[in-house]
């Protein structure tokens, strides 16, 4: 912390600030982002994460569904996207991962995973050089998902839980 222009005046043994300015400047070495157990850092992830996605030209992506387009699903930081066909998917994480790209967020591609219907032939599903794997099931949200809609795995996993 650095203090500037602090004049001091002696008057009958007191002592008096004589101009009332002091220009203070603090040196912060800033990174991104906040602490992860910081009450706003929710918040801030979530309300970035929304400008990301009103960039994103999605409107004739992904499936109709009662009328209405359905291309991503989203809670926190835990995001489903949806695609009818390989070649859709494979636009749709590439256009997600440049506009999160943009402003510094980067999907964790560790933990990205892709599920397939059985109609969907093997195709290999990359992003920036990186394989992203495939599974049959996952759990998002709490809850075991699996392509077929089954719930017997999940009923399963939660009778091993008690």
């Amino acid at each position: 912390m650095l203090f500037k222009n602090l004049a001091i005046a002696e008057q009958e043994n007191d002592t008096l600030i004589s101009q009332h300015f002091i220009r203070v400047i603090i040196n912060i070495g800033l990174k991104r982002g906040v602490r992860q157990g910081d009450t706003i850092s929710p918040k801030l992830f979530a309300a970035t994460l929304q400008n990301v996605m009103r960039t994103l030209e999605w409107e004739n992506m992904g499936v109709k569904i009662d009328g209405w387009q359905l291309h991503h699903l989203r809670f926190a930081d835990d995001i489903v996207l949806i695609a009818p066909n390989i070649s859709q998917a494979k636009r749709i994480l590439a256009d997600f991962d440049r506009a999160c790209g943009k402003i510094g967020f980067q999907p964790n591609l560790t933990k990205t995973v892709f599920m397939k219907n059985g109609l969907v032939s093997h195709a290999p599903f990359t992003l920036n050089g990186t394989n992203i794997s495939e599974c049959s099931s996952d759990v998002y949200l709490g809850r075991e998902i699996n392509m077929m809609n089954d719930l017997a795995p999940e009923l399963c996993r939660r009778k091993r839980a008690t």
